[in-house]
Formats: C-alpha cells, structure tokens, sequence
C-alpha cells in the first residue's frame, strides 16, 4: 500500500493561543498573532496559493519566541513578528521551497 496523495502540499499552523494577561509564559496571541496569521491568510490567497492550508493552532509550546508557526509536512518552525517576516515565508519558504534560516526556531530553544 502507498501513501496517499496529501490533499495540502504544505499546512502551517500558527499560534493562536491566548493566556491571561500578566502569565509568566506570556502569549503569541499577545504579540500579535492574529494579526500576523490575517495577513499570511490573505497574502496566500493573493499570491494563488491553493495548494498551501493557513490554519491558527492552539499552544504549540513555543511562547516565549513566539509568534510561532510550524510548517509541515517539513516540521519548520518559525517565529514571526511583522509582515515582512511573513512574506519571507511565504515567498522563501512556501513558494521556493528555501527555509528563511533567520526566522527558524531550533529545537534547543
């Protein structure tokens, strides 16, 4: 038996989560998050980017360097803070198929 056919040829999920003001772990909804995913969201569709699923996730446990984003079927994760961090993901990674080194979060952090 074989794999079957993704029906996304890449998902990335961006954290949406939110916590209590003042949490010790803080939040990516707090940094911006919403915003940020809004805009990959729209920029995506923009650029036709049909074969690609922009979803919001709860917690991925990367708060303190968030807002954090995680692509798959690569397992890259991101963190982002502005727009143009999400275009270099977009155009870098999503369209090119070239990890935006800069912005990647390493498994030690």
């Amino acid at each position: 038996m074989t794999d079957p056919k993704p029906y996304y040829r890449l998902h990335l999920f961006c954290c949406t989560n939110e916590r209590p003001e003042n949490h010790p772990r803080g939040s990516c909804a707090s940094l911006g998050a919403l915003k940020l995913r809004n805009y990959m969201k729209a920029r995506a569709k923009e650029l036709g980017l049909e074969d690609v699923r922009i979803n919001s996730a709860g917690c991925l446990d990367r708060c303190e360097l968030g807002p954090a984003v995680v692509v798959y079927p690569e397992g890259v994760w991101y963190a982002i803070k502005t727009f143009d961090d999400v275009d270099a993901i977009l155009a870098e990674h999503v369209q090119n198929g070239k990890w935006v080194e800069r912005l990647m979060l390493q498994p030690d952090q």
